[in-house]
């Protein structure tokens, strides 16, 4: 709708993960080198945490396409990981071409183990990637921690990739899971763009979509700061706003997008209403219940003292002036 207007080739933001668009940061550079090395080597466990928006999906596409050039190399890409644990061994055969219908999980067991073994006799490289791992249960988790004790002597048989959010670390911190973290052989993680990455990531974007010649004055410095201010370098925001930026500067036929522009995006999709839930959720079903609870405690024990019958002694020991006033 809007190439056209701004001379462009194809839509520069678009939310769908393509490798090609790609903003390599020092820690995006990291982050896939650790992982491609964590499976070159066969270490055996790698993790990849991330906040929401960061860029682990477009990671590991540009992750899988370093697969696929390479031919000894077969992987098992699970991005449900809401399995039990044997929808999870029956997804896991199902995509590295194994037959798995009508198998119990010890036949399934048996059959990938030997599939691993006919590969590394060949020096061919088994993965298995786990994306949205932090939604795994503890259950599917200790499937993972068993796979892998696939191994011989002198290595691990299947190379295992868990990426997800910072929750996915909280997991392997707790007791339960301990064995599993203790076998992870590399971490990497990804944190939001900083300003400089934020502009250079916009840029990146634009000259992949053919709008080379034309980017400081389609999204001037003043603009690129807005964006910034209100994505907070999250890439996933940063296209979202950009998107809308492009649309909405079509609609007014501007050939540059104001910061004004920018801001309204961000109100009309409250990206500065934000919600803290582990602060919010301590306060309130912490503090202002106990609160609560407390006062209708004292409430309660304050009506039960004047309703309760006093000793006569008692109040004949109790001052003048404090028998006037309950009167």
């Amino acid at each position: 709708m809007y190439k056209r207007h701004f001379n462009l080739t194809r839509n520069p933001f678009e939310l769908t993960p393509d490798p090609e668009f790609l903003f390599a940061t020092k820690r995006h550079n990291e982050a896939l080198a650790a992982l491609y090395y964590g499976v070159r080597r066969h270490k055996g466990f790698v993790v990849l945490t991330g906040e929401v928006g960061t860029g682990k999906t477009l990671l590991l596409r540009c992750l899988l396409q370093l697969f696929k050039q390479s031919k000894d190399i077969a992987y098992a890409y699970v991005f449900n990981s809401r399995l039990s644990s044997t929808e999870f061994l029956q997804y896991i055969l199902s995509d590295l071409g194994i037959v798995a219908s009508g198998k119990n999980k010890g036949e399934m067991l048996l059959e990938l183990g030997q599939y691993l073994i006919s590969r590394n006799a060949k020096k061919q490289t088994t993965v298995l990637i786990v994306d949205e791992a932090h939604h795994l249960s503890a259950e599917i988790l200790e499937e993972v921690r068993l796979l892998t004790n696939l191994e011989t002597t002198d290595e691990k048989l299947l190379q295992i990739l868990l990426v997800g959010q910072p929750e996915l670390d909280e997991k392997l911190d707790s007791v339960g899971l301990r064995q599993l973290k203790q076998r992870v052989a590399l971490r990497a993680h990804l944190d939001p763009l900083d300003m400089e990455e934020t502009r250079g990531y916009i840029e990146r974007r634009l000259q992949v979509a053919g709008g080379s010649s034309h980017v400081p004055t389609l999204f001037p410095a003043g603009t690129v700061a807005a964006v910034y201010r209100h994505s907070r370098g999250f890439p996933r925001l940063i296209n979202t706003i950009c998107e809308n930026a492009l649309v909405t500067g079509y609609a007014k036929q501007v050939k540059s997008i104001t910061p004004e522009i920018i801001h309204g995006i961000a109100d009309d999709f409250r990206l500065n209403v934000v919600k803290h839930p582990h602060a919010e959720s301590a306060e309130s079903v912490g503090e202002i219940d106990v609160r609560k609870a407390a006062k209708t405690l004292l409430e309660m024990f304050a009506s039960l003292q004047k309703a309760a019958p006093r000793d006569p002694e008692e109040e004949l020991r109790m001052p003048l002036e404090v028998r006037r006033r309950e009167i």
